[in-house]
């Protein structure tokens, strides 16, 4: 099960709050291809590891994906761009 810091949390609720305007969407974890991951617009699935910030879903992972992310925390790293989600721990 991946662990997201608080500052992830707020982060992806900034994204997903510019972004969408469906109180039941949030942003699914999913592999783009082998060690990239990406985000994308989608509702709740049976079996979803559900991560909220301050009672919204912010983010959504399948359990076969979820259960590949032990040790792994996603986190907000400060760039030249500005502040971006970043994955880091043992994967």
């Amino acid at each position: 099960m991946i662990s997201v810091t608080n500052s992830a949390r707020k982060r992806l609720k900034s994204i997903l709050s510019s972004k969408v305007d469906l109180p039941q969407a949030g942003l699914r974890l999913t592999i783009i291809k082998s060690g990239e991951y990406g985000l994308h617009v989608d509702t709740e699935e049976p079996g979803d590891q559900v991560v909220k910030h301050k009672g919204t879903k912010v983010l959504l992972v399948k359990q076969e994906l979820a259960s590949h992310l032990d040790g792994v925390t996603l986190c907000v790293e400060q760039t030249p761009e500005g502040p971006q989600l970043a994955i880091s721990g043992d994967w």
